[in-house]
């Protein structure tokens, strides 16, 4: 991804919950861009596990470089809902995700892992959820949007096409499964050409 403003937006949140000891991936578009094929965004998507004894120092730290809305985070954390941040000098919304308390959800938080977003900065990683999470994520996505959104769509089948052989299809087809994903799992592989 050669994107400097989403670094720039991303940078300062993942380096402020690792600070405060907040388990976190990045997921969306630029996870997908990661692991698929790269395509423009206008925001990240994080998944976290921040709690409300965590806000006044998540607050103090970002306040000088983003619009954060304290009473936004509080009410994300209580209704396990999300909240949104503006980087201030990009502009770049990041859209933070607090972690349902379903098995799947922590699950995905458990088998994030670290990579880079940019193959020239290889030494700049962040948490993003495993392949496999985030195409479960993706499709669930798709199927709540009524199935009809060609960017997800796009965004399962690069990740598919691109790390093939490499996704733990068991583990993928048991979530699928039990996420109500089945059908729509295996019509992404289809389209993807999985036999």
């Amino acid at each position: 991804m050669k994107n400097p403003d989403i670094l720039a937006a991303i940078q300062p949140v993942a380096d402020v919950f690792e600070q405060l000891g907040v388990k976190y991936y990045i997921g969306g578009s630029v996870a997908s861009s990661a692991y698929g094929i790269a395509r423009s965004t206008l925001d990240v998507d994080m998944v976290s596990n921040l709690d409300a004894q965590q806000v006044p120092e998540l607050i103090k730290i970002l306040s000088a470089s983003y619009y954060i809305d304290e009473s936004m985070v509080r009410d994300a954390i209580v209704e396990r809902s999300s909240f949104n941040i503006i980087h201030l000098a990009t502009m770049l919304k990041v859209d933070i995700f607090i972690v349902k308390q379903g098995q799947f959800d922590n699950n995905a938080l458990d088998r994030r892992r670290k990579d880079t977003l940019d193959e020239d900065a290889p030494t700049i990683q962040f948490y993003l959820a495993s392949p496999e999470d985030l195409i479960l994520n993706k499709l669930n996505w798709y199927q709540l949007g009524g199935s009809v959104s060609e960017r997800q769509w796009s965004d399962i089948q690069g990740v598919l096409k691109i790390q093939n052989s490499l996704l733990d299809m068991k583990y993928l087809q048991h979530w699928a499964e039990t996420l109500g994903l089945l059908k729509l799992l295996d019509q992404a592989l289809n389209d993807a050409g999985y036999s």
